[in-house]
């Protein structure tokens, strides 16, 4: 499983998960593909989650919001679908 984690201090850019575009996911599945190829590891499968975290200064404590399966690599399905 790999799981990327976006942090914002408020929405006024966008929810965190905004963040993880076509191009990011692209990127984060071709880390994956090296990670898994240098462990000898591609017949496992791997998991893509996002955790986004939005921690304004009003809050005392962040609001986590976990996305299991967020994505899948290009070609294979879209995020949060």
């Amino acid at each position: 499983m790999f799981v990327e984690v976006k942090t914002r201090r408020s929405e006024q850019a966008g929810h965190p998960v905004e963040a993880i575009t076509p191009s990011k996911q692209a990127q984060l599945t071709r880390l994956a593909l090296t990670f898994l190829k240098q462990r000898q590891l591609l017949a496992r499968p791997a998991r893509f989650d996002v955790v986004a975290v939005l921690w304004s200064e009003h809050n005392r404590h962040p609001e986590l919001s976990h996305y299991r399966d967020a994505f899948r690599p290009p070609g294979h399905g879209q995020l949060f679908s």
